[in-house]
């Protein structure tokens, strides 16, 4: 034994400076992606995809056809109110149907049948009693996630109370006299003809956690893949004896098994690969068994679920075994750091800084989500994220199986083994 006290490591300056300098870029790193992603979404926002739909028909107004809702959707698509935070697409009600179906649009703004016949009945003199309004439907989205649905609903809120006050300014100029005969109920509603409603564009059922589950699921995958890729990279080194297990007070030590970079690699994939058809099939038993969430396509939920986490698992391992020890926050970053603000789960992509905009188009979580979006919302549409989903963990587990076995391989060649290989002592002459 030294005889030095312990705590005497504590007097050594490099001690607090290493881990100081990677505790506080920690620090600094998780505040930049999570705050920063979410400052200011609405002064970030660039073309938020949002239909707009003119089902009206016209109407004959004093021998001549007129189109309000002609009017009004052409005048949103050409105002620069909103810049370019709305990207206004003009469809009819079918395509707008289906893209909400499939998460493309975060909301739509409606001009239904008979509007411009409503509309201009409110100068006729003849009105008596209560006018009947027209109206504008404001349709939200949230299984497009929750904040881009609260931001385009705003966004169509705003642009229907315009239109509404624009055209009460055109049945007023056109009213002339009639206006003065009009009950004083009908002049006041002259001004501000439309009434707006708001309705859910595409519902979800009561289970589906307000949109949100997709993304929770998807997280539990990428979170099992990452923690158990720790676990089975500290067995997998146990059990060829290069560490020692504390079990408790007990430690536990085999003997040295020695074993290549690579095949360590091979090994902890292989138990990756093999251990992820459990945990797929027991996250989808607590989420839809247990806990009742809402789902369908179950055994393609199955599939997509195992193999989520197989490919977050194999991409973890290889980050450790080209990292060694500080492989565990690299993977940190990369698979939760990075991943949770660029998921397009909670604030669309649209609303998030170039930065991260950037990240998102190949972080993991974000591919995941998008195919359990699908599996789980639209009815496993193909269109609708699953063939994105599986298209990039094809693409993340070739990359991670090229890196990774790339690296450990040169490792290898370069006899960088984790224990160095025993050279024999030279043999000396024995003393006369």
């Amino acid at each position: 034994m030294s005889g030095i006290h312990p705590f005497r490591v504590l007097r050594a300056k490099p001690l607090w400076i290493a881990n100081g300098v990677i505790t506080g870029v920690l620090a600094l790193l998780f505040t930049v992606f999570y705050v920063g992603a979410n400052i200011d979404p609405v002064d970030h926002m660039k073309n938020l995809p949002v239909g707009l739909v003119n089902a009206d028909k016209g109407a004959a107004v004093g021998g001549e056809q007129v189109n309000l809702g002609a009017r009004i959707t052409e005048s949103i698509k050409k105002s620069t109110a909103s810049g370019d935070k709305i990207n206004w697409k003009v469809t009819d009600e079918k395509e707008m149907k289906e893209e909400l179906g499939k998460g493309k649009l975060y909301g739509a703004l409606v001009v239904p049948a008979g509007f411009t016949s409503a509309a201009t009945a409110l100068t006729s003199a003849a009105t008596t009693g209560a006018p009947t309004r027209p109206t504008l439907t404001v349709l939200t989205n949230q299984s497009a996630g929750s904040v881009g649905s609260s931001l385009a609903r705003t966004a169509t809120t705003q642009a229907a109370e315009s239109a509404s006050l624009q055209v009460g300014k055109e049945l007023t100029s056109q009213g002339g006299t009639r206006e003065a005969k009009l009950p004083a109920a009908a002049r006041v509603l002259l001004a501000d003809p439309a009434a707006v409603t708001v309705e859910d564009g595409h519902p979800l059922d009561s289970r589906s956690g307000l949109g949100l589950t997709a993304f929770y699921y998807a997280l539990v995958l990428v979170v099992c893949g990452m923690l158990s890729a720790n676990v089975i990279s500290g067995q997998v080194d146990h059990a060829l004896g290069y560490t020692h297990n504390d079990m408790g007070p007990l430690r536990l030590h085999r003997p040295l098994i020695r074993a290549t970079r690579v095949q360590t690699l091979a090994i902890s994939s292989t138990l990756m690969a093999g251990l992820s058809l459990l945990m797929g099939s027991m996250v989808m038993a607590g989420a839809v068994g247990l806990m009742g969430m809402q789902a369908a396509h179950l055994p393609l939920l199955w599939l997509y679920s195992v193999c989520a986490i197989a490919v977050s698992g194999i991409g973890a391992l290889t980050l450790l075994a080209v990292f060694g020890t500080p492989g565990m926050l690299v993977v940190t970053l990369v698979f939760i750091g990075m991943a949770v603000p660029t998921a397009n789960a909670t604030t669309p992509l649209q609303a998030l800084p170039g930065f991260y905009r950037f990240l998102a188009e190949f972080e993991p979580l974000r591919q995941i989500t998008g195919g359990i979006r699908s599996i789980l919302y639209y009815d496993a549409q193909a269109d609708a994220g699953l063939t994105r989903g599986w298209v990039m963990m094809a693409v993340g587990l070739a990359a991670a199986a090229l890196f990774g076995f790339g690296m450990t391989s040169w490792y290898d060649r370069k006899g960088l083994h984790r224990i160095p290989v025993e050279t024999e002592p030279e043999k000396t002459a024995a003393p006369a």
